[in-house]
């Protein structure tokens, strides 16, 4: 069977709350943040995760922690949220005042990463998950999870636009029918104020949504 990949967004930061640009500060997780990751646990605990790869920042790493997973993280570079350059710590408003058509997608950032750049990154990650088998976990950021979803099911990275990615949300890629020439987001977006079947972002009756066995990577207590 293919993988799963279990995407998530890291918890709330005092930059992601007023809605400043954060790539490369590296800011740690408001209390709010650490209660919703702590959230994500409830929902990571019954699955059996293959492999847990988390981004080097700490608002990613800490998310994964207290998610239940930190035991078993591997740092994956390629999961940094995207370099914004000059347009670090500013909000899109403010970005907006200077420049009324700027669009992240299609323009990226000046002093920082293109959007060919931060799309060719997730193409050279996604190409080293999809040979690994079973479920796998990815704490990341925002911007660049959206990037990661689109490139995924074969989109141009202008398209992320339209994807949103809340803080502490849970998203799932995954394959039609264990097909891999029919990559698709099988969940977007999932909150942990919503339920989804038995409160799982999961149905019920999911394939992923199994007991873990003895020594499984699970979540924690």
């Amino acid at each position: 069977m293919h993988s799963q990949i279990f995407v998530v967004r890291h918890g709330e930061t005092e930059w992601s709350l007023s809605g400043r640009h954060t790539g490369r500060t590296d800011l740690p997780l408001t209390a709010q943040g650490e209660q919703n990751a702590r959230r994500l646990a409830g929902w990571l605990r019954p699955i059996e995760f293959n492999r847990v790869f988390t981004s080097p920042r700490q608002r990613a790493r800490r998310t994964c922690e207290l998610a239940g997973l930190g035991a078993w993280a591997e740092i994956e570079p390629d999961l940094a949220e995207w370099d914004y350059g000059d347009y670090e710590g500013q909000r899109s408003t403010d970005i907006l005042q200077s420049r009324p058509d700027w669009n992240l997608f299609r323009d990226g950032c000046p002093g920082g990463e293109t959007p060919a750049q931060t799309s060719d990154r997730a193409d050279r990650l996604i190409a080293r998950l999809r040979p690994l088998a079973g479920n796998l976990a990815l704490f990341s950021h925002g911007h660049f999870g959206r990037v990661l979803g689109v490139r995924w099911i074969g989109l141009p990275v202008i398209e992320a636009q339209r994807f949103l990615l809340g803080v502490a949300s849970l998203s799932v890629l995954g394959y039609e029918h264990d097909r891999p020439d029919r990559a698709v987001i099988s969940r977007w977006n999932a909150a942990t104020n919503e339920t989804f079947g038995s409160g799982s972002p999961l149905g019920a009756d999911d394939p992923a949504t199994t007991q873990p066995t003895p020594g499984a990577r699970g979540g924690g207590e």
